[in-house]
């Protein structure tokens, strides 16, 4: 994996940890794919929690397309099934 990418990535994931780990989650990168797909696995109470599919969407991806523009798509590996 590209670790400046990999760098960048966390920095950006880091600005919304707190609201993750204020609600008993986290989110742990996966992958960066050769497509540039961000594979994230969401952990704690993000793995299970209905709304986990809006934190995703609203929140992680928002924030990483914001900071990094060359990430096309992030997608979880474990999102719950509402």
């Amino acid at each position: 994996m590209n670790t400046v990418l990999l760098e960048k990535v966390e920095k950006a994931l880091n600005t919304i940890r707190p609201y993750l780990e204020a609600d008993g989650g986290n989110v742990k990168v996966v992958e960066i794919t050769d497509e540039m797909v961000l594979k994230l696995e969401l952990t704690g109470t993000c793995s299970s929690c209905p709304m986990s599919t809006m934190t995703l969407k609203a929140g992680v991806e928002e924030a990483i397309k914001r900071d990094i523009p060359e990430i096309v798509k992030v997608e979880a590996i474990n999102v719950a099934v509402a």
